[in-house]
């Protein structure tokens, strides 16, 4: 069963795959087989879809989270930046 190489399932595979588990119609190792992949996987992203169910009925998904880490980096770069800039301005205009 092993190919030798890693495969990547891009989210709506695994959102597939870990929605027909939920379902119950199959049993895991039926899946399994049916998408060539170890019945770990599968187990495993039933469980991640149970546990990240609730943010989709969060306010923004949960996006607004990370978008507000994004502005938080962006803006402690620009701090430093300016940081930068003012030491060395400060050492010119001190000579």
């Amino acid at each position: 069963m092993s190919k030798g190489t890693r495969r990547n399932h891009g989210a709506a595979f695994k959102a597939k795959v870990a929605l027909e588990a939920l379902q119950g119609e199959t049993t895991v190792a039926e899946i399994s087989a049916k998408y060539g992949i170890h019945q770990t996987l599968v187990n495993e992203w039933k469980r991640q879809l149970v546990d990240g169910a609730c943010g989709v009925f969060e306010k923004g998904g949960g996006r607004a989270e990370k978008a507000t880490e994004a502005v938080t980096d962006e803006l402690y770069k620009q701090i430093g930046q300016l940081k930068v800039e003012n030491d060395f301005l400060s050492r010119k205009l001190g000579r």
